[in-house]
């Protein structure tokens, strides 16, 4: 069992951090050449600690060298007394690494968010000059798909709405069919330009909105969407759900 844990965590930061040199060493490639047989629930759940790790590695696989990263893990398994380096130097070491890692992430971040301004600001342009599209005050564009016969939304209601959300460049990132059930959202509780989108929908209604990131994310994104990303989504208004009214107070007998 612990050399089926040891060598999926090896396979995963392998194959995480990408490293060419070490998959075509003949070694290497002979100790991997046959797939991992994952039959019980401790091997299963080996691998998936392994997996993990190994998609966590591949952020810095950049900054760490691979088969020192292989000797720490076994080390490490096998107890303190393996260690070569001590564990005040390694807490250290660890502290100055993350303090260079954060700068890194921060880095890179402020540069994924310029691109994404310039990106997102040429193809809203483009965009506007579309016949079909219109553009609200606030930089909000949408078109028109299907018109709706029903009510508009207040920006206090709560509405029922299948949607799917893309970046500028066609990739999917959110979807209620994919999860085959509409969702219901408080519309002060959303991004901007639904709040503002959704009230100029009627109930029926399918329409599509090219959303600037400043009535999106923002600079600071969220999950998969970068900072400053410019959104598309595609949204239809299936109904209000209109807040219960509280019955009256009874009243007391005299």
């Amino acid at each position: 069992m612990k050399r089926v844990f040891i060598l999926s965590l090896i396979i995963c930061v392998i194959a995480a951090c990408g490293f060419t040199e070490a998959k075509e060493s003949p070694d290497v490639a002979k100790m991997f050449s046959k797939k991992l047989n994952l039959e019980n629930q401790k091997q299963k759940a080996s691998y998936s600690i392994g997996y993990n790790m190994g998609k966590n590695l591949r952020n810095i696989s950049s900054e760490i060298d691979l088969f020192i990263v292989l000797q720490g893990l076994v080390d490490g398994e096998g107890g303190d007394e393996k260690a070569q380096l001590e564990m005040a130097e390694m807490q250290k070491v660890m502290m100055e690494f993350q303090a260079v890692m954060r700068k890194k992430y921060q880095e890179d971040k402020k540069k994924e968010g310029k691109n994404n301004k310039i990106e997102g600001e040429k193809f809203l342009k483009e965009n506007a000059k579309k016949e079909d599209v219109k553009v609200t005050e606030s930089g909000l564009q949408y078109e028109i798909i299907k018109e709706g016969t029903g009510p508009h939304p207040k920006s206090t209601d709560k509405v029922n709405v299948h949607y799917k959300g893309t970046f500028i460049d066609g990739k999917e990132f959110d979807s209620s069919y994919s999860r085959g059930k509409p969702a219901t959202l408080p519309l002060d509780r959303v991004i901007k330009g639904w709040t503002e989108g959704l009230q100029l929908m009627k109930v029926g209604a399918k329409w599509k909105f090219f959303i600037p990131a400043e009535i999106a994310y923002g600079e600071k994104g969220k999950g998969e969407i970068g900072p400053n990303a410019a959104l598309i989504f595609e949204i239809e208004l299936l109904g209000i759900d209109k807040p219960k009214e509280k019955p009256a107070p009874k009243k007391e007998k005299e």
